[in-house]
């Protein structure tokens, strides 16, 4: 069977993922990427032909073929035919639309080995993040995966690392309080922009926002049911990072010490004395794959505070929406082969930073 990786979309997260996987195919054990783009737009042009000129191939609606054909951009394949002679799609469209092409597309196409969603797709399928509940995906069962939004990573690998000793205390963690502070929107994004400081709803009379509730069932994932979760969100007017404010209550003292060590032994976890989130972007910006840091999430280290040690507090910075495309590429080389994708993900390693 052919090894080939079909992305959907070329937002925030599609573009870059593509890109990455087009860099590492042979390393990652991918014979071909593919993407497909539903409008064709002047805007968009440069960035698909750079794909393209990457080694992708576009695939787009048969009714939207000849507008990119006058554009310039040549589509290989129509939307339905590009998903089904894949091995393994990945979608990457807006909030929602993966459930509606699950519907539309990716049921019926029982021929592709898996599929793996982003972000806020509640419902799709198994929920995932690298380094968090790997041990909870069952080969030859689990088709359907949905890789957890950005936020959630950081938050559930805090709980792992500070709380959960790096899964070695699993009964460890009383209660958790997170303050999500979002930045607007993307670089890259022109709408959406804060003008100033905005207040998120309490959806969830659990959990508050789907942060904590996405992180209950990642864990449950695992039979680790943790039902003190609860988060917040606010919108800040910036385009850098996201960054959280956590309170763990944990049953077992601990001190600093303990705490940097495990932040140490866990390479998806990157610290900083940088306490500006700019400043972190910045030298994602410099020194990352694309721009990105693949970490799960940036410590400022300095920022941490322990009362009677069991009141663990501290800020951290969400990386741009890096943890979110290494478990992307975690996933698809799962389901492409259970026993080597430890393995080949290895060669992402230069972008674990363990200092930033």
């Amino acid at each position: 069977m052919s090894r080939i990786v079909h992305v959907v979309g070329t937002g925030t997260i599609g573009e870059p993922l593509i890109g990455l996987l087009c860099h590492y195919k042979d390393k990652l054990g991918i014979d071909e990427v593919t993407f497909n783009k539903r409008t064709p737009l002047y805007t968009d042009r440069s960035k698909v032909k750079n794909l393209l000129e990457r080694g992708a191939y576009l695939s787009t609606s048969p009714e939207a073929m000849s507008g990119f054909e006058k554009l310039g951009m040549q589509p290989s394949f129509e939307t339905r035919g590009a998903i089904e002679r894949s091995a393994v799609v990945i979608d990457c469209t807006p909030s929602g639309a993966g459930l509606a092409n699950k519907e539309e597309y990716y049921k019926s196409a029982t021929s592709v080995k898996g599929f793996v969603a982003q972000g806020s797709e509640f419902g799709f399928g198994k929920m995932y993040a690298r380094g968090i509940n790997d041990e909870a995906l069952i080969p030859e069962e689990d088709r359907f995966l949905h890789v957890v939004s950005c936020n959630t990573h950081n938050l559930a690998a805090i709980i792992k690392t500070m709380a959960l000793g790096n899964g070695t205390m699993p009964d460890n963690l009383i209660s958790a309080d997170f303050v999500c502070m979002r930045r607007a929107n993307d670089v890259s994004q022109d709408a959406g922009f804060a003008p100033s400081p905005r207040v998120g709803r309490h959806k969830d009379e659990k959990f508050g926002t789907h942060h904590a509730r996405d992180a209950y069932h990642l864990f449950r994932t695992l039979n680790l049911e943790y039902g003190g979760l609860f988060s917040s969100a606010v919108k800040l007017n910036s385009q850098y990072m996201h960054t959280l404010r956590f309170r763990l209550k944990v049953k077992e003292p601990t001190t600093m010490e303990q705490l940097l060590t495990r932040v140490k032994e866990n390479d998806r976890l990157a610290r900083t004395y940088k306490k500006s989130s700019n400043q972190v972007f910045s030298f994602g910006r410099d020194h990352g794959f694309f721009g990105r840091i693949l970490n799960q999430t940036v410590i400022p280290h300095e920022a941490l505070s322990i009362v009677d040690g069991t009141d663990i507090t501290g800020f951290c910075f969400t990386p741009q929406d890096g943890n979110s495309l290494l478990s992307s590429v975690a996933s698809s080389c799962w389901l492409l082969d259970p026993d080597t994708y430890e393995e080949k993900l290895q060669v992402l390693k230069p972008w674990f930073f363990e200092e930033v």
